[in-house]
């Protein structure tokens, strides 16, 4: 089993509109790349603010670079975004 990468990235404050319009493109990214385990938004007051991917890949290098061709970051609607190694340990 490959390491897991946990993609962690918070939206621009008002930049909900920027991802309503770029979700189809972001799903197709998850979708296309293969090493998507599990993904979901951040929810804060009731509305998307981010975005937790949960990665399997052989490297961080290869986890940054799927971060850096996602959709979402190239639309500019990211403040920040991390991706660090994760360990699976319940569920």
């Amino acid at each position: 089993m490959m390491p897991l990468f946990a993609v962690i990235c918070r939206d621009r404050p008002g930049a909900l509109q920027t991802r309503l319009d770029t979700r189809q493109a972001h799903l197709a990214h998850i979708e296309d790349s293969g090493i998507v385990r599990m993904a979901g938004p951040l929810i804060q007051d009731g509305e998307m603010r981010g975005s937790l991917v949960i990665l399997e890949a052989p490297d961080i290098a290869t986890a940054q670079g799927w971060a850096a061709s996602d959709p979402y970051r190239a639309a500019g609607l990211f403040e920040s975004v991390e991706v660090i190694e994760w360990k699976k340990v319940i569920g």
